[in-house]
């Protein structure tokens, strides 16, 4: 009974490390991105997953309208914006 057991535990070994590498961090940038999203206001400056920087100037309930340049705005949605950067930075 005990070799049956002796066999199983590499396995379970390699699943609470791969957890704790991997799956758990994970998990975490998820949480940190979502309330990021949720935090986002009006007139905050954010880069989209495109790699452009622009100011938040509309908001709805799952996108955004981002304007990038002087009377240029796109529409994206929520989970587009990868970062939220400090103010002042997007002149």
């Amino acid at each position: 009974m005990f070799g049956s057991l002796g066999q199983l535990l590499p396995l379970v070994l390699m699943f609470v490390v791969l957890y704790f590498i991997m799956i758990r961090p994970q998990m975490k940038k998820q949480k940190e991105h979502k309330a990021m999203i949720e935090a986002i206001a009006k007139g905050d400056e954010v880069v989209i997953a495109g790699g452009l920087l622009g100011r938040v100037a509309k908001m709805g309930d799952s996108y955004l309208h981002v304007e990038v340049a002087n009377g240029v705005e796109l529409q994206v949605q929520r989970g587009a914006v990868v970062q939220v950067l400090p103010k002042g930075t997007f002149k």
